[in-house]
């Protein structure tokens, strides 16, 4: 049975409620060399799904980006040997062709931040991310989207930022200048550090906002946190669809491949 972990975060808290269960979703505790990780099981007709909240915390509170512990969640994804990762990013869009409310295929990272991730801290292990992302998964997500949405945003590069206040217009303005379509606070710490691990991997793109300057309505209008997250939340059942496409696709494009 095929299986596919998520990573998600702002607005996809209670993504796993989005599936048809054949029976009640459990809830595993991952204990990794970096933490304890919370995972949520949901077994459905076409496979399981392993959803992983990254802003997991003990408490009720929930866990800053720039305090995630990534290695601890790619670790624990690791451990349950998906045959896909999926990460699920909120960004802050700057494309006029992916306003807030769309869901777009990341194809690329523009990670500049200046904190290593690796496994890798008493060797030098170099590892390629010429192609962060599987091209028969985006295919597949990308198919899924146009059916649900209408359409799928093409070559969407996100910025990483680390947070977490937003960004500034300049800073916008730059990111944009240096090729980014969108930008985040997770994607480049797990991208990074899948690229370590051997798994395909795509990332799903959430548009929340409008990034700083950018709203043509009014550049400058302030991004409040909490619509942000309300309006990622909005877009959970198109992320459900393309994790069940990937589960009924992804495997038979193995085979015929």
């Amino acid at each position: 049975m095929s299986r596919i972990a998520v990573i998600c975060g702002t607005g996809m808290s209670d993504l796993s409620n989005e599936f048809n269960v054949t029976k009640t979703n459990s809830t595993l505790r991952i204990e990794t060399n970096w933490g304890e990780v919370p995972v949520t099981l949901s077994q459905i007709e076409e496979g399981v799904i392993a959803v992983l909240d990254r802003h997991h915390s003990p408490g009720s509170s929930r866990t800053p980006p720039h305090r995630i512990e990534h290695r601890a969640n790619v670790m624990a994804v690791k451990s349950l040997d998906p045959d896909i990762i999926v990460s699920v990013n909120s960004v802050g869009t700057m494309r006029k062709d992916m306003p807030p409310g769309t869901v777009g295929v990341t194809s690329d990272v523009l990670d500049l931040s200046i904190r290593p991730w690796t496994f890798y801290d008493e060797d030098a292990v170099h590892h390629d991310r010429t192609s962060i992302f599987d091209d028969s998964c985006s295919k597949i997500c990308v198919e899924s989207l146009i059916e649900s949405q209408g359409f799928s945003p093409s070559g969407v590069t996100v910025a990483q930022c680390v947070g977490p206040q937003f960004e500034s217009p300049s800073e916008i303005i730059a990111l944009e200048k240096l090729g980014a379509d969108t930008v985040g606070m997770t994607l480049g710490p797990e991208s990074r550090l899948i690229s370590e691990i051997g798994i395909p991997y795509i990332a799903l793109a959430c548009s929340s906002n409008w990034a700083a300057g950018k709203d043509p309505r009014d550049p400058k209008s302030p991004i409040d946190h909490h619509s942000v997250d309300k309006l990622a939340s909005s877009m959970r059942a198109r992320i459900s669809s393309c994790v069940i496409a990937l589960l009924n696709e992804y495997q038979d494009n193995q085979s015929q491949s």
